[in-house]
């Protein structure tokens, strides 16, 4: 079926309060900027912001009629009911996707889902947080930044990032790489992606050809100038030709969906047609082709390491895939959190976003000033805004990320509910952040993989942050696991609150912005990380410093 996918503008209330109506907002954006919206899809696939189509009707009418005090539940994308509560609980709470350990495996995944009993919430899809591509432009720009910070004198300027995949995810790389000045060809099976990304502006070039496009990325590279170019084609083949014949570039990552054989990853030799053919009738036989085709994809990616490159996984487990493919030394390529960001995450910097619900640009632009000028010295914040502004155009309802840690975030939403109550904003703005931050996320071959205390795979953490979440009073909660085919390789926590310039959203901005990143921090604390240590110092965090793991802990 097809709807009319817009945004609502303005301030008049349709729900009983900002509350409902902000997550109403919400949920009307992420369908607005995603990917297949008349089928649900926000990004990665499969990736729903509700089950079916009943469902979200259902949700719809309910967040028009709840009242203060009363909470909804949805149960993986689906609305079951509507409970009692108290004017401070959230008003809804969720959880997608979540399987108990020994059942959690793809193919369980996909005859639930088949028979609609689950289906998989993403990362912000499912609870209403995706702001399309800027929403994860930012992250991808920091990593190169520090790449860049790490190996190449604090510049981008002349060098060669060789990617994959301009989904709902990896469309944010062109535009990333192009802020951080580099030189950045991407590779994509879909056409109709390559189109998408242009016409938004992310990304400045289509190629005819692998020839075409290296030599618009030579050109680029020569004269230091930073340059996206687009090529439709397979990833895996073109990784293995650029390395064939010699070429070796300054950064090399992949965001395909590979996490997902089926639905996400489209293997070499076959054609987009064919692979919808085979999702329906020959599953298995895909799900072989492509992983066959992703361990020629690490193959190259590898080669490209040994040459001299910096390559890393970007979150999608194409180095899982790779090594139960046969490919042994798969994860000698190092994830990203770990190699790049791991001492922001032990401070609870990571990325935080807030959204404009009037859907009026000037509010975001009016939060920028605010930022440019309390955070003046902080370099990496201003420089980002900066570059924000000039760069990131809107999609869906007007929005920001930054990344900003404790504190920080509990000072930004605090004036951001005052500029909404003394009207300088022309309505209220709504505040959320990533999954894939401190306290919100576990998982063993992204977020915490290789954590000092060897607390990889321990999923208590999002669990608890979840709660406190709840005690905190937050106006949306979710758990979500899934990722890896959707089965249990992950379990992550997400958060919404809507600051409607009252003082009951001062009470919940503050306690729950607050908490939120303090169970951050206490988690690195909890595994090591002297950064953490430092922070829970300076800012007098109450956490307890005790080593009951024999190897060091939090007590070392």
């Amino acid at each position: 079926m097809h709807r009319d996918f817009t945004v609502t503008s303005g301030t008049t209330l349709r729900c009983k309060g900002w509350r409902q109506e902000g997550l109403l907002r919400l949920l009307e954006n992420v369908l607005a900027v995603g990917e297949d919206p008349d089928n649900l899809i926000v990004y990665a696939a499969l990736g729903r912001a509700a089950r079916d189509w009943p469902s979200h009707d259902r949700i719809v009418e309910t967040l028009k009629t709840i009242e203060d005090g009363e909470t909804l539940i949805v149960q993986s994308g689906k609305p079951i009911g509507v409970v009692r509560t108290h004017p401070k609980a959230p008003v809804v709470l969720m959880a997608n996707c979540n399987m108990v350990g020994q059942w959690a495996k793809a193919e369980n995944f996909y005859r639930w889902q088949d028979d609609n009993l689950i289906c998989w919430g993403g990362l912000t899809a499912g609870d209403w947080q995706y702001i399309g591509s800027q929403g994860v432009i930012q992250g991808t720009y920091e990593i190169f930044m520090r790449i860049a910070e790490q190996n190449f004198g604090d510049n981008l300027a002349g060098r060669f990032v060789l990617t994959a995949g301009l989904g709902g995810m990896g469309g944010a790389q062109p535009l990333a790489g192009v802020m951080a000045r580099a030189a950045i060809l991407c590779v994509e099976i879909d056409p109709k992606r390559i189109e998408k990304r242009i016409e938004v502006g992310y990304l400045d070039k289509q190629a005819e050809t692998l020839d075409e496009a290296l030599a618009l990325i030579e050109e680029a590279r020569a004269n230091k100038e930073p340059l996206s170019v687009g090529l439709c084609a397979n990833a895996a083949d073109i990784f293995e030709q650029i390395r064939q014949r010699g070429i070796v570039p300054d950064i090399v990552t992949d965001q395909t969906s590979a996490h997902d054989l089926i639905y996400g990853y489209v293997p070499a030799d076959y054609d987009l047609e064919t692979v919808r053919r085979m999702r329906r009738e020959a599953p298995d036989e895909l799900m072989a082709a492509s992983t066959r085709s992703i361990v020629r994809h690490v193959g190259a990616m590898l080669a490209f390491q040994k040459a001299g490159a910096v390559v890393f996984d970007n979150g999608n487990l194409i180095r899982t895939q790779a090594k139960e493919g046969s490919v042994d030394n798969a994860f000698d390529i190092p994830i990203f959190t770990e190699a790049f960001l791991r001492p922001l995450f032990a401070r609870a910097i990571g990325p935080f976003r807030w959204i404009a619900l009037s859907n009026d640009p000037d509010d975001i632009r009016k939060i920028d000033d605010w930022l440019l000028d309390e955070f003046k010295d902080d370099a990496g914040v201003t420089r980002w805004i900066e570059l924000a502004r000039k760069h990131v155009p809107v999609e869906g309802m007007p929005a920001r990320i930054a990344w900003l840690g404790h504190g920080d975030r509990t000072k930004l939403g605090l004036a951001v509910n005052r500029m909404v109550r003394d009207g300088v904003l022309a309505g209220p703005v709504a505040f959320t952040r990533d999954h894939l931050d401190a306290g919100a996320m576990a998982h063993p071959n992204i977020m915490t993989e290789n954590m000092r205390d060897g607390s990889d795979a321990i999923a208590d953490w999002p669990l608890l942050n979840a709660l406190v979440n709840c005690a905190s009073q937050a106006d949306l909660v979710a758990i979500h696991s899934g990722g890896g085919g959707y089965s249990g390789y992950m379990t992550s926590s997400g958060v919404t609150l809507v600051a409607d310039g009252s003082a009951a959203a001062d009470e919940r901005l503050e306690m729950t912005l607050t908490n939120d990143t303090t169970t951050g921090v206490m988690r690195y604390a909890d595994a090591g990380y002297e950064e953490s240590f430092d922070e829970i110092a300076r800012k007098d965090i109450r956490h307890f410093r005790l080593d009951t793991t024999g190897k060091g802990g939090s007590g070392a």
